[in-house]
């Protein structure tokens, strides 16, 4: 019998400590739910931002503002960037998650016949 007593402290002690740190948890999980749609939003931001600036380039270079190889040079690079933006994108928001809206990437362009 002795051995009750101290059990139901504990345990209601176990029950008070966990009421109260309710809350802290609860701010915890709420301030990495804001910081997870920041950066989300930030690497949305940069992904139409490299599509964008690969669509420019892809009419420099039908425009003739471009050679062959500063344009496979320049595309390779941020086609790149592009790509591990997408990555930690991925890693932070499943594809099946994202929303259909998503921009798709730019094509490349049709690379003319050196002949």
């Amino acid at each position: 019998m002795s051995v009750i007593g101290p059990l139901i402290a504990l345990v209601i002690l176990a029950l008070g400590l966990w009421f109260v740190g309710q809350p802290l948890r609860s701010r915890v999980a709420e301030q990495d739910d804001l910081h997870d749609e920041g950066r989300i939003a930030d690497l949305e931001a940069a992904r139409d931002a490299k599509y964008r600036q690969i669509r420019d380039l892809e009419m420099d270079y039908r425009t003739g503002k471009l050679s062959d190889e500063e344009w496979r040079s320049i595309d390779r690079e941020l086609r790149g960037e592009a790509v591990e933006v997408l990555h930690e994108l991925d890693q932070l928001v499943p594809p099946e998650q994202r929303d259909a809206a998503a921009p798709e990437p730019p094509a490349a362009p049709p690379v003319a016949d050196p002949r």
